[in-house]
């Protein structure tokens, strides 16, 4: 298998290996395998895929979802660079509400991160130029996209940078109020 499980710090949250061929060519590193992924207990849909690229060390993008019935998982893997990616788990009645799990994913560590329907997504750039790669079990719903703001005090992300760019759009997600309960999904 060209896949392993190195954790799951959340519940349904994983920590992916990829495992690379090399030889004296250079390397094949495979990105996405549906039945691998499936034996590894992740749901291996595919409605798009998307690449970001962020330009400048210390941007931050996030932390983005999507509301049901278009909430979505992801699976995000990093091809240039390296971006310290974080997952809050935002399901209701889940016994790890609201906390944050972080990881740094590189060109070079081959770790990939999947990330189920429930959790809010985000990440900080810590080499310019870094590009990641996204694989979507559900097409983007302009009408269901929110997200939670990268700065609440009550979600306390420890960003290893200072943040030196947020688009307005980032910049304008409220905070967690003491009433949000989450999502249902």
């Amino acid at each position: 298998m060209r896949f392993a499980v190195a954790s799951e710090p959340l519940a349904g949250l994983k920590v992916v290996e990829r495992r690379s061929i090399v030889d004296h060519r250079g390397s094949l590193t495979r990105m996405f395998c549906q039945d691998d992924f499936r034996n590894l207990g992740i749901d291996p849909a595919v409605a798009q895929i998307n690449l970001t690229v962020s330009k400048t060390k210390g941007a931050v993008r996030g932390m983005h979802f999507q509301l049901p019935p278009h909430a979505e998982a992801k699976t995000i893997s990093c091809v240039r660079g390296a971006v310290f990616d974080v997952a809050v788990d935002i399901r209701r009645g889940s016994a790890t509400f609201l906390q944050w799990h972080a990881e740094e994913l590189t060109a070079q560590n081959k770790r990939t991160l999947h990330i189920p329907p429930g959790f809010a997504h985000g990440f900080q750039c810590l080499e310019p130029n870094s590009a990641l790669l996204y694989v979507h079990s559900a097409p983007f719903a302009p009408g269901a996209e929110s997200g939670l703001n990268a700065n609440d005090d009550t979600l306390s992300i420890t960003w290893p940078l200072a943040i030196t760019d947020l688009s307005d759009r980032d910049q304008g997600h409220t905070m967690i109020a003491d009433a949000f309960e989450g999502l249902t999904i």
